[in-house]
């Protein structure tokens, strides 16, 4: 009998730390599954970059408006600035091909932002295609072919939307450092939500109509940015033969 209870109690120790164990396995594994990682890629599959190891790339998104663009285009050419990354939806260029020849003929770069802003996360595969197809079709009438960058619209992707890049031949570029600037908080706010960036970093600005603060904050931006001895390029040239930064997705 003594033997019974002996063994009995060394059974139920073992019962205890296992589920034990197994508690903190799952909660570390939810804790996972809800920590928001700012991109996505599969392990051994197509990835999305958010930074890389030298320099600055900001990178200006213009989904709608008529405004906001011309301006921010100004303001780059009289602080000197060569180096840019314009992520275009397909609708907005077909409507302001001067402003897209424009920042071709000042040496700009020019990224996919779809065709129209909707959320690639919440499409079906054949939508993300033909979003993506029809953006295509408009940066080929208007002569430029040679398109290698994607972001998402809304900035929301998931594996879906990172493999259909991958056979259209896009890197999907995300961010590493977001100014917030659409939100309009203010001058000041905006300058210092970047004031943050360093070597590697990928800025997310916006020259749409909606965001109408930035032209206000990028002399500011461009500045700090020059105190710092960074220099700013293209995300292509950023990642160009140069290690970048990826994390898996959940």
């Amino acid at each position: 009998m003594n033997f019974f209870y002996v063994l009995n109690g060394k059974t139920l120790k073992q019962i205890l730390i296992i589920g034990i164990a197994s508690f903190f396995t799952a909660w570390f594994f939810y804790l996972g599954n809800i920590v928001q990682v700012p991109v996505f890629s599969a392990k051994d599959g197509p990835k999305a970059v958010y930074k890389g190891e030298k320099d600055i790339a900001l990178t200006f998104n213009i989904g709608w408006g008529d405004e906001k663009a011309e301006p921010i285009l100004d303001i780059l050419k009289e602080n000197d600035v060569k180096s840019a990354t314009f992520f275009l939806s397909g609708s907005w260029a077909e409507r302001h091909p001067e402003l897209v020849e424009r920042m071709v003929k000042e040496g700009y770069e020019i990224g996919m932002l779809g065709y129209e802003y909707k959320d690639y996360s919440e499409l079906e595969d054949e939508k993300v295609r033909r979003d993506i197809s029809l953006a295509k079709t408009v940066f080929d009438k208007l002569g430029i072919k040679n398109i290698q960058l994607l972001r998402a619209p809304t900035g929301h992707f998931d594996q879906k939307t990172l493999s259909i890049a991958e056979r259209y031949g896009y890197t999907v570029v995300h961010w590493s450092i977001d100014s917030k600037d659409w939100t309009n908080p203010g001058t000041d706010m905006i300058r210092s939500n970047v004031a943050q960036a360093k070597k590697g970093d990928i800025v997310l600005l916006h020259a749409s109509d909606s965001a109408t603060q930035t032209s206000k904050a990028l002399p500011l931006i461009i500045e700090d940015i020059k105190r710092k001895g960074l220099k700013l390029v293209t995300v292509s040239e950023m990642i160009a033969n140069a290690s970048t930064k990826t994390e898996e997705i959940k």
